[in-house]
């Protein structure tokens, strides 16, 4: 950053470097002021004005501009008589915190932003600007200074603090300041002038966050953010902005740029508000979301969130919109898409109001939706998780919720999980009397079982959940259980049983429009197909079910039938076309971490029937690590074996 900020200097470049508070501007451009070739270049004309010392008004500007430059006028009322001194020499001035001069509500604002704006056309000039707001002219070559590396943190802590060695709880907090220049700074300064060592220094981090970083020197990070929320843009902006900018702070991922509208509708110009935070430098937009370096999210985040009117408002909005049944075959499907962009604010906001209100029936309804969505959108492990299994077995809201987290577990491998508390949410349902919650939960028990290779198991269990539908007339639940059972006898070698289930389901489903369904009948009877060796009807049916999934953009009823089309071609020893489908499998679990660690653990027993044993390996590597993260044990022991098939052949080739 300084090389490229001399080498703009040296070209007479105007410059502005623009960031929030204890971002580091000053120490750059102070590195930039004393480096040699700069030096070089200026010798003495290197100027240096601090601009918030002095009050914002343009004579006092130019005032302080004239003293530094050695022009020596009194009371300039514009810039004409300074520019024989500007214009006799090359000249590098710096204005450190300009933000001070050219805020857009200071005193003479426009008057001084005229002037500055002359200042970088001077041909003899370089002007070197800092600033947390973004409002400069437009001559400048813009550089946004970010934080440091993790590298380059480590060294600013260490090289202040002297108490203690290296270590990973020092890096974790580092981490957890977003590498914040001042933030470290402080940190570093207060830990070594108390002597706290690094046990002492990660409890003191722990119980009071950024409150620790204020040194006896009166230096603190809490004047630092308090001097942009002082300024006269800030202040323009109204007396509810502040609370604004903590509900931005509460969220981890700050607030998706495209959901102001039904987030904060009470409030107008939402959009100018969040674009002046960005000028100010109080927030940065990140992926779409405005969001907020991690010290000034620390800072501002409300102590008590369930006394904000505006954060209970947007979480009643966040609840409204999970409350909605994820069905492939209802247009509100692609609507909840969303969820996957936004999933780890909504976790966030239920893990709060859940633990503040255990017996909150809405907050803890929002929860079992929202694992609806991910386990549609994006499964993966909640930390909801624990606090669901703790839950009374009295509470209403339990077997939902714990039915949801079953599924959660299933969708990325962990059946044994899944099983047992699909169990418990059967006793449940028992002991509430509800008919359709047991047949819902047996109908996926039996799914479980399946994967787990239980199959008689499962076949009892569908046909018992089967029975309750046929009893309340629930024709779709009576489909989806004959779908169950259909790969429950295909996996129990019972071929024609299955289809003739399967036959039955895809002629309930068609009947009330469940293309869902439908797309899953064919799925199963092109299985039953191959097995049978009709190759023909196997692909018919497969290419209806890719056509149907393809339409309504179902990414995981593409993924499998893709998969088992690569596993097919892998087979006949096409594998070519094997590589290939799997690869576009691949782009339909962009997600789905399970569904990709299980396209990369088939891809390598390609590679492995292929004799490419070094590419087999990394990609079977690569797979059991995602596995035995989700707890999939049941492919980590798959992965293993081919491992060990893999290693042999190696050993063979070597040999």
């Amino acid at each position: 950053m300084i090389e490229k900020i001399v080498g703009l200097a040296e070209n007479l470049t105007p410059t502005a470097l623009i960031g929030a508070g204890g971002i580091g501007k000053t120490s750059i451009i102070l590195a930039v002021l004393h480096n040699n070739r700069i030096k070089q270049r200026f010798g003495d004309n290197r100027r240096f004005i601090r601009c918030d010392q002095f009050p914002a008004s343009l004579t006092n500007f130019l005032t302080r501009l004239s003293k530094v430059i050695g022009a020596d006028i009194e009371n300039p009322e514009d810039l004409a008589p300074l520019r024989p001194y500007l214009s006799s020499r090359e000249m590098l001035v710096v204005l450190d915190n300009a933000e001070s001069i050219l805020d857009p509500e200071g005193t003479d604002a426009e008057d001084i932003y005229a002037v500055v704006e002359e200042l970088s056309h001077l041909e003899t000039l370089c002007l070197c600007i800092t600033s947390r707001i973004s409002t400069i002219p437009s001559e400048c070559e813009i550089l946004d200074i970010p934080t440091l590396s993790m590298e380059a943190a480590r060294d600013v802590f260490y090289r202040t603090y002297k108490n203690g060695e290296r270590s990973d709880q020092v890096n974790e907090i580092l981490e957890r300041l977003d590498f914040h220049p001042l933030s470290i700074t402080l940190l570093a300064t207060v830990a070594h002038h108390n002597k706290w060592d690094t046990n002492r220094l990660t409890r003191e981090w722990e119980r009071r966050r950024t409150g620790v970083l204020h040194t006896h020197h009166n230096k603190s990070l809490a004047a630092t953010i308090e001097l942009s929320l002082s300024s006269p843009m800030f202040q323009k902006l109204g007396a509810s902005t502040r609370d604004l900018l903590r509900v931005v702070a509460f969220f981890p991922q700050g607030i998706d740029e495209n959901n102001f509208d039904w987030l904060f509708p009470t409030i107008p110009n939402q959009a100018s508000i969040f674009d002046s935070f960005c000028v100010l430098s109080l927030t940065y937009r990140s992926n779409g979301f405005i969001t907020m370096l991690a010290p000034l999210r620390d800072y501002l985040r409300l102590k008590d969130p369930k006394s904000s009117p505006l954060l209970c408002m947007v979480k009643e909005h966040y609840f409204s919109r999970l409350l909605v049944d994820v069905d492939p075959d209802s247009p509100s499907f692609k609507e909840a898409h969303w969820i996957t962009s936004e999933d780890v604010n909504v976790e966030h906001l239920l893990d709060f109001f859940t633990s503040i209100d255990t017996n909150s029936a809405s907050a803890w309804e929002a929860c079992a939706y929202f694992m609806g969505h991910l386990y549609w959108y994006k499964p993966r492990r909640v930390v909801l998780g624990p606090k669901i299994k703790g839950l009374p077995d009295g509470h209403p809201s339990k077997p939902q919720c714990l039915f949801m987290l079953s599924q959660m577990f299933s969708s990325f491998g962990n059946r044994a999980e899944s099983k047992q508390l699909l169990i418990h949410t059967l006793e449940l349902w028992n002991k509430q009397g509800d008919d359709l919650g047991v047949a819902r939960t047996l109908r996926f028990l039996s799914y479980v079982n399946r994967l787990l290779g239980f199959h008689k198991e499962g076949v009892q269990q569908a046909r018992e959940a089967l029975e309750t539908y046929e009893k309340h007339g629930d024709t779709v639940g009576q489909a989806q259980c004959l779908n169950s059972l259909a790969w429950l006898l295909f996996g129990d070698n019972q071929l024609n049983a299955a289809e003739e289930a399967a036959s039955q389901a895809i002629t309930l489903s068609l009947d009330q429009g469940k293309q869902y369904q439908v797309c899953q009948c064919h799925r199963i009877l092109g299985r039953i197909y191959h097995s049978k060796g009709v190759r023909g009807k196997t692909m018919n049916h497969l290419e209806a079910a890719l056509k149907i999934a393809s339409s309504f953009n179902w990414h995981s009823q593409q993924f499998w039938i893709l998969y088992f089309l690569a596993q097919l071609f892998s087979d006949e020893g096409r594998f070519d076309d094997a590589h290939a489908h799997i690869e576009r499998a691949k782009s339909h679990a962009i997600n789905d971490t399970y569904n990709l660690a299980r396209a990369m653990g088939l891809q390598a027993r390609f590679w492995y029937k292929q004799c490419m044993f070094e590419e087999a390996k990394c990609g079977v590597l690569d797979a059991a690590d995602v596995f035995e993260k989700l707890g999939a044990m049941k492919d980590v022991k798959d992965c293993r074996q081919l491992l060990q098939d893999i290693e042999g052949e190696i050993d063979l080739v070597v040999f």
